[in-house]
């Protein structure tokens, strides 16, 4: 199963953001969304390393709160 991830842009240099989530840094690239108006705190899905879509934070913090339940649900498995 693939799933996009929530991020927050930190820094742009071009079609490359750097992201954060919860604490870990990956790079972005924001290719896709090339004629979206890209700003640093802003939200965007990412999934194998590159920007699918810009979204709220709202969503992401929905998206954060199914990812920590499943996370909770895995643990209480082992």
């Amino acid at each position: 199963m693939c799933l996009g991830i929530p991020m927050q842009i930190r820094s742009i240099d071009g079609l490359l953001a750097r992201c954060e989530a919860k604490g870990v840094e990956r790079e972005a690239n924001l290719l896709m969304l090339e004629h979206e108006n890209l700003a640093i705190g802003d939200f965007v899905v990412l999934h194998l390393g590159y920007a699918m879509n810009k979204i709220t934070p709202e969503e992401a913090a929905a998206a954060w709160d199914i990812y920590d339940q499943m996370l909770a649900a895995e643990v209480s498995l082992a």
